[in-house]
């Protein structure tokens, strides 16, 4: 981070997304203007400001929450969900640092003060307290639900963090152009964690206590369970497709070895195939046709992303090793060999059929050279997209260019 951001007057916004959240949104409130001073002193803030979002509520939360006049209270007239309200707070607010937490009481706003203390002082772009400690008293079903989208997230990223979903963060204004654009859900938190983590930010997670919360729970542990995986998936997808890609095609050719090891085995020891080994064929035939069109993807996509702006730095050994294959000359050695080989299985029960108008060709022989006359297919009209890509990069960079040279012109004349 620069010295001007280390120096400059910083100020936090707090945000309350709060839906039907009568029982809870008093104490919520009252321990956040408590914590005001000792976030200040300890972040070295100019200014703390709490904003309260009722995302619909049908119940007395706008009317409690209008009842502190240290707090802005935001009403949103039908409910628009827990991330739209955070990024509506967020919006309105004037804070450098953006901050929220839950209006159930779970969590405690003096743990705001050291994540301030790291987004502000220690160049970290999103702070998140974790709830996963000893002392956390989150629901089993929930604790093992997050344990198992940190594995997944952690995977797919190549970083991990404990806790995905949690909900109470700080983030930096100014890295929000990284984050967004986030959805409206209660997936919102996962998303952030996803994004935060592919576009290679500093996240820091600092353990924090978890209490249970006051009044019912909105969360819904199946349906919402899906839609955290689903904005993991889109985060991933989105920001560092190769990874998935890449692990699918590890899988298939995995799979294919050990349903290959005994008909190869066989073969070597008889020079023959037995009719049952059939079915093993068909199924190694899609999982490397499904993992060869995997890896064209990995290459695909890694030439996508070159043009556009939005894209993480650290692209990973493998995908850039598996993009450098697949282009220039070896491209088309490739397709010439899967040619040869398609040609060398079935050019016999070609001429065969030409003379009798009768085949005998054994069916190894017959799902082999399908497969590389299609796996050259495939190769061919990936060929083409690269040809298309590479278009699009040219003219991109053409127009740069020209846009540049513009104002120089107008000086010239």
């Amino acid at each position: 981070m620069s010295v001007s951001h280390r120096t400059s007057v910083a100020s936090l916004t707090i945000v309350i997304p709060a839906l039907n959240e009568e029982e809870a949104i008093a104490g919520t409130i009252e321990r956040c203007l408590a914590a005001r001073e000792q976030i200040k002193a300890a972040a070295g803030l100019a200014e703390v400001e709490i904003i309260v979002v009722s995302d619909g509520s049908t119940d007395r939360t706008a009317e409690i929450a209008r009842g502190f006049a240290a707090v802005k209270v935001i009403e949103f007239v039908t409910n628009r969900g827990y991330g739209a309200a955070i990024q509506e707070g967020w919006r309105q607010g004037s804070g450098t640092l953006l901050g929220f937490l839950d209006a159930d009481g779970t969590c405690d706003p003096r743990y705001f003060a050291e994540m301030s203390r790291i987004a502000h002082r220690d160049s970290a772009d999103v702070v998140l307290g974790t709830r996963m400690g000893p002392g956390s008293r989150m629901p089993r079903l929930r604790r093992l639900g997050n344990r198992v989208y940190a594995l997944l997230l952690g995977f797919l990223c190549g970083r991990r963090v404990t806790d995905t979903a949690s909900g109470m963060r700080v983030v930096r204004r100014d890295s929000l152009h990284h984050l967004y654009p986030l959805p409206h859900g209660l997936h919102f938190t996962p998303a952030m964690s996803a994004r935060a983590l592919l576009n290679n930010l500093r996240v820091i997670e600092i353990p924090m206590s978890y209490e249970e919360r006051i009044g019912r729970s909105k969360l819904n542990v199946l349906r919402d369970g899906v839609r955290f995986l689903r904005a993991i998936g889109a985060g991933v997808l989105s920001y560092s497709p190769e990874r998935p890609f890449l692990a699918g095609f590890v899988v298939c050719m995995l799979v294919t070895a050990m349903l290959a090891a005994s008909p190869t085995e066989f073969y070597l020891a008889n020079r023959r195939l037995e009719e049952w080994m059939v079915y093993r064929f068909v199924v190694c035939y899609v999982l490397v046709s499904f993992g060869l069109l995997l890896l064209l993807a990995t290459t695909l996509v890694h030439r996508m992303a070159l043009l556009t702006p939005r894209r993480s730095e650290a692209i990973g050994f493998w995908p850039s090793v598996v993009a450098g294959v697949f282009s220039g000359r070896f491209l088309y050695v490739t397709i010439l060999l899967l040619l040869g080989l398609s040609g060398s299985f079935l050019w016999p029960g070609l001429v065969e059929y030409a003379t009798t108008r009768h085949v005998s060709l054994h069916w190894s022989r017959l799902l082999a050279g399908a497969f590389s006359l299609s796996a050259a297919f495939q190769v061919v009209i990936f060929a083409l997209l690269l040809n298309v890509i590479s278009v699009w990069g040219a003219q991109r960079d053409y127009a740069e260019a020209d846009a540049g040279a513009a104002p120089q012109r107008r000086d010239l004349l």
